[in-house]
């Protein structure tokens, strides 16, 4: 990885710019590496961006769901001694910044999801009766992308080893039960954070459909597309991430 790990605490995380913090939240199953390029471009525009490690496997089972990832997203912003942040989440990662906003909305500047869960999962946690089928696994990790070219092998050995380890794997299915009963369809129209919502055109694990919905229901909300894109548009067309984002952060005064 081309940034240091941090450890401070009972944190792991990536700093690297000066300026506005940006919270950069990952996936289930998403390395911190998968921000390279966003995190290279917003720091050289004048932010902080800071990538944690969540502890999706190390909770207890008992928390290892979004309410409790939300709480230690909002600890770690106390520690860090921000007073508002902007928060940009993928897939899962999503979800927990739009629950941490619901919970902590005074801490919160502005909203950025991507492929978020939160209104819809689709199998999030299934599909893993043939694990240890390393094509089958391969498959999968490839139909994440609309171009099954950026399913690295790094990137699939990592999914194949986490599915084939039984505690990561009971989690897993743990966090995606937990996606599923924190639905936030009721929550959202409250929410009056301003939100940017990029979405790949061809997520085929939150269907366009679900970025539809989520501008629906949120009252400051935009909606931006890519095209011949799946579920992480910052790997899969990071210029054009970066672009949308910068562009739109700007009209914010952000």
């Amino acid at each position: 990885m081309a940034h240091r790990l941090k450890k401070e605490q009972n944190y792991s995380y990536i700093e690297v710019g000066e300026g506005t913090p940006i919270i950069v939240l990952h996936g289930l199953m998403g390395g911190l590496s998968n921000f390279n390029e966003v995190s290279r471009f917003f720091s050289e525009k004048g932010y902080k961006v800071i990538i944690p490690e969540l502890p999706i496997y190390s909770m207890s089972l008992l928390k290892t769901n979004v309410k409790s990832f939300a709480k230690y997203l909002h600890d770690f912003i106390i520690f860090k001694g921000f007073k508002e942040v902007i928060l940009l989440g993928n897939s899962l990662g999503g979800h927990i910044g739009l629950y941490h906003t619901k919970l902590y909305p005074e801490m919160v500047k502005a909203l950025v999801i991507t492929g978020s869960s939160g209104l819809y999962e689709s199998a999030m946690g299934g599909g893993y009766t043939k694990r240890s089928d390393y094509e089958v696994i391969k498959k999968k990790a490839q139909e994440v992308f609309y171009d099954p070219a950026v399913a690295t092998k790094e990137i699939v050995d990592e999914v194949y080893e986490t599915v084939n380890d039984r505690n990561k794997l009971i989690k897993t299915l743990a966090i995606a039960k937990s996606a599923i009963r924190h639905n936030m369809s009721k929550d959202l129209p409250h929410m009056h954070i301003p939100t940017c919502i990029i979405w790949g055109k061809n997520d085929t694990v939150t269907p366009p459909e679900v970025a539809v919905e989520f501008n629906e229901l949120l009252p400051d909300s935009e909606l931006f597309w890519i095209d011949k894109c799946g579920h992480a548009a910052m790997m899969e067309h990071p210029k054009e991430f970066n672009s949308i984002l910068d562009a739109w952060l700007q009209k914010k005064g952000l």
